[in-house]
């Protein structure tokens, strides 16, 4: 059976020493806050499977139920370390919710932790098709002919009608988009509820990255149609 992608990792209680699960908020024998050991993440840290699908009311609980248990105000007249270790938590734990809360960053983040991290930027365009790139070209031509028909005094409905033209593809591109990913989330999910392989996981982790980065190239298309949009309004 596969096991989990982080193994579980035993921290030293500075004030008992007693062992503990690094993904523990409290130690278990003497319930003193523990320091943070990263040997985790933002899904372990809020008692979370790896889903993609995440019930963001039951979020909000968890963010609400951490807080009250690691504000700093509760640990005023604590040792030294247990104030730090509250700041810490209560830092690791706004930076999870933010990450968790957006869907976006979700799967960015669980590119991250699966070894799957998304290109830098100055990696080029790898892993985009080669046929949305030509369109990304295309597009970038037809709008700086839009603005070069505007600036020689071309009318609005004209310049307007080419920006709708091209706005079409970028649209359908969007809501194809939304569909596979969708489908790549339900299969993520699925295969985390019957603990798949590393090797089963890893296509539907690359099939993920592909599609955020191709999207990020349709975000930019829209992006610039918008723009150009804006100006005549």
């Amino acid at each position: 059976m596969h096991q989990d992608s982080h193994a579980v990792t035993i921290q030293a209680c500075r004030h008992c020493g007693a062992g503990a699960p690094a993904d523990a908020h409290f130690c278990p024998k003497c319930d003193k806050i523990l320091s943070l050991a990263r040997h985790g993440d933002y899904f372990t840290f809020l008692g979370l499977p790896r889903r993609l699908h995440v019930d963001l009311k039951d979020l909000d609980r968890r963010l609400r139920a951490l807080s009250r248990q690691f504000h700093p105000d509760f640990y005023y007249n604590s040792a030294p370390s247990e104030r730090l270790a509250s700041l810490e938590r209560a830092s690791y734990l706004n930076d999870a919710y933010r990450t968790l809360h957006d869907p976006v960053t979700r799967i960015e983040y669980l590119l991250e932790i699966e070894g799957v991290p998304l290109r830098k930027r100055n990696e080029g365009a790898g892993g985009v098709p080669e046929a949305l790139l030509e369109e990304v070209f295309e597009l970038n031509e037809e709008l700086d002919a839009i603005r070069e028909a505007r600036a020689a005094g071309a009318p609005e409905t004209e310049t307007r009608a080419r920006l709708e033209a091209a706005r079409r593809p970028v649209d359908r591109h969007l809501a194809e988009h939304e569909r596979r990913l969708e489908d790549l989330t339900a299969q993520w999910d699925a295969m985390v509820d019957r603990s798949a392989s590393a090797s089963e996981r890893r296509p539907v982790l690359e099939a993920l990255k592909t599609l955020l980065l191709e999207k990020s190239y349709v975000n930019n298309l829209l992006a610039a149609i918008q723009r150009e949009a804006g100006e005549q309004t």
